[in-house]
């Protein structure tokens, strides 16, 4: 789900809403009108009386859109397709206010799938942000726990927010270097 748009939207209900980039959590109310600046991943970024908000997933219907469905695996899936599965994942998470996943941008740092006992799995995700003062820093990180999580088999997703190494623009791959004009 990719699209840049300055589509104009109505809030039909009250809707929790974060701010951009600050992570302040706000009530945006029904009837509030704006434009959506950002669509993807299953979240929103929407423009209102001068500021920046996300719109998670799961109040899509707020602005009358659909949320992203639920991902879904194959019958017996082994390891490999669990693992493909959580990237696929990974690459539905994006900042707000940059139009490319967190896996491009380079931010994820490492992504551990491990099988437990029971049949279930455990993933360590370490990631970091283009700028360390950035107030969505826990915003981005409950997102990709919450995706994470939403793959079948997946019991528990841990998700550190980690500064070292720090990031940099040679993280990036290649296309995204190309949509961001750095290549």
């Amino acid at each position: 789900m990719y699209s840049r748009t300055s589509e104009p939207v109505r809030f039909e209900r009250d809707c929790e809403a974060v701010m951009v980039p600050q992570g302040e959590t706000v009530t945006l109310p029904a009837g509030q009108v704006g434009y959506i600046t950002q669509a993807l991943g299953g979240s929103f970024t929407v423009y209102v009386e001068g500021n920046l908000f996300r719109i998670a997933n799961e109040d899509a219907d707020a602005i009358g859109k659909e949320p992203m469905p639920a991902p879904v695996l194959p019958e017996g899936a082994g390891d490999d397709e669990v693992e493909k599965l959580v990237w696929s994942q990974l690459r539905t998470c994006f900042d707000p206010e940059i139009p490319i996943n967190i896996v491009d941008l380079g931010l994820v740092y490492e992504c551990d799938v491990k099988p437990r006992a029971d049949g279930l799995r455990e993933v360590a995700v370490r990631l970091t942000l283009t700028a360390p003062g950035c107030g969505m820093g826990d915003i981005l990180v409950e997102d990709v726990r919450s995706k994470i999580e939403r793959v079948p088999t997946i019991a528990h997703a841990d998700v550190e927010l980690v500064f070292d190494p720090p990031w940099n623009r040679e993280m990036m791959s290649e296309a995204a270097k190309l949509e961001t004009g750095l290549l």
